[in-house]
């Protein structure tokens, strides 16, 4: 089976070349990503538990799903077929915003990414894969908040960068309505 490959990009997300996953996170290069967070009516998030299987990050809670994109599909085309594999659920998704992050891990690996950040609503349980997620819970972005400040081991490192930026933006935009 041939390997994932990632899209290389420069910091205006233009394409400029093509990698092996494993080798672009070894050698640290930016790289095209998404992540997708997926709310309730009741304002919570749904986060999932890494499974224990995982190369890098595993049993840290982290965002709905991410990945990366392949080439020629479009962000929201991504976004939806991997919450589909590690969920097991379609949501409609819109893009919020996107902006570059570099996480190093202690494997030697390194995340660096220009991520799109999609959000979507749903509202029942998923059916997750066991070989991608361990676990999942909905929970208020407060309450995320607050235990990313008192657990920061438990969760995964872009999550941390990411959820900053996602809870401004649920802040800014709730204050402009």
């Amino acid at each position: 089976m041939k390997e994932e490959e990632v899209i290389l990009v420069n910091q205006e997300d233009e394409q400029i070349g093509i990698m092996p996953k494993m080798e672009a996170h070894e050698k640290a290069l930016l790289h095209r990503a998404f992540s997708v967070f997926i709310t309730n009516d009741n304002g919570e998030i749904m986060l999932q538990q890494r499974a224990a299987s995982k190369y890098h990050s595993p049993l840290l809670w982290t965002n709905t799903c991410c990945s990366h994109q392949r080439v020629g599909e479009s962000n929201i085309s991504a976004g939806k077929r991997r919450l589909q594999e590690e969920m097991g659920f379609e949501a409609e998704l819109k893009e919020l915003f996107s902006f570059i992050y570099k996480a190093p891990f202690d494997n030697g690996l390194t995340e660096h990414e220009y991520d799109h950040v999609m959000l979507g609503r749903f509202n029942t349980e998923p059916m997750i894969n066991p070989k991608e997620v361990e676990a999942w819970k909905w929970m208020s972005p407060e309450l995320v908040n607050k235990d990313m400040a008192d657990n920061p081991d438990e969760y995964t490192a872009w999550f941390k960068i990411i959820f900053e930026k996602f809870y401004q933006h649920l802040f800014n935009t709730s204050e402009s309505k």
